[in-house]
């Protein structure tokens, strides 16, 4: 028999791991995810932030752990990965969304920001990626979201400009779709989200610049809102996209069409 609605969107007594948990973007969608049922386990690489969020979480009733976390370093996701199976026995869940940025010209980037954003945007998510689907391998279940972003997808002359930031996404696009191929078949389904301007510590360095332009130009005609990538996040996590991989789905209020 058919899953009713509810049940597509249940996510009780789900595991999910969110990296970069304990703010923004990253928090809203484990908000979502914690809403519809699923326990947390949060990454974050400042205490302060992911005690405060902890908190909050838990005096929702939500059940959540959280483990300081730096996803660029294997040993540090492996850890998180071995508490999480330790306090909750599985990992049904995991989103990518631990995300740095650095602005500069392409002609006057630092060879180390590049190297940093990389290694945090597009390695740490094929690390964590790696370590969480061991896990899934082995109960042939589980669902990948890795947040990518507009800047994957497509550039502006105007800019922003952010060469790292918009390799690093436009990686995770591919790394998405190739762990998508490579674990379909094991039971494993690995999809994308591609955020286009929410308020965020990332992006509020640059909203303002470009908000005339998306109320100008965008079909939605404005910045996205707090709570609007959380129905794309607990749709991608839950039965409900169950015949969905590979896929990257932008929310961008009609910015990239």
């Amino acid at each position: 028999m058919a899953k009713t609605i509810k049940e597509l969107f249940d996510l009780t007594g789900k595991t999910a791991v969110v990296t970069g948990g304990s703010r923004g973007i990253g928090k809203e969608m484990a908000e979502g995810l914690a809403e519809a049922g699923a326990n947390l386990m949060l990454c974050a690489r400042r205490e302060q932030w992911l005690e405060e969020t902890l908190e909050e979480f838990r005096g929702k009733d939500f059940l959540t752990e959280g483990k300081i976390c730096d996803v660029a370093k294997a040993e540090d996701v492996q850890t998180v990965v071995d508490e999480t199976i330790k306090k909750f026995g599985k990992i049904d869940v995991l989103i990518n969304n631990a995300g740095i940025s650095w602005g500069a010209m392409p002609e006057e980037m630092p060879l180390e920001k590049w190297q940093k954003v990389i290694d945090v945007n597009l390695t740490g998510c094929f690390i964590f990626a790696q370590a969480v689907g061991r896990e899934m391998l082995k109960q042939n279940s589980g669902s990948i979201i890795n947040i990518a972003s507009i800047s994957g997808l497509t550039s502006s002359a105007n800019g922003p400009f952010y060469a790292g930031y918009a390799a690093s996404k436009a990686g995770l696009i591919g790394l998405t779709r190739e762990l998508a191929a490579s674990w379909g078949r094991r039971g494993i389904r690995v999809n994308a989200i591609a955020p286009g301007f929410f308020h965020s510590r990332l992006a509020d360095a640059v909203i303002d610049v470009y908000e005339p332009s998306i109320q100008e130009n965008n079909a939605i005609p404005r910045i996205g809102a707090e709570g609007e990538l959380k129905g794309t996040a607990v749709f991608l996590a839950s039965d409900a996209s169950s015949y969905i991989t590979g896929q990257t789905i932008a929310v961008d209020g009609g910015m990239t069409i």
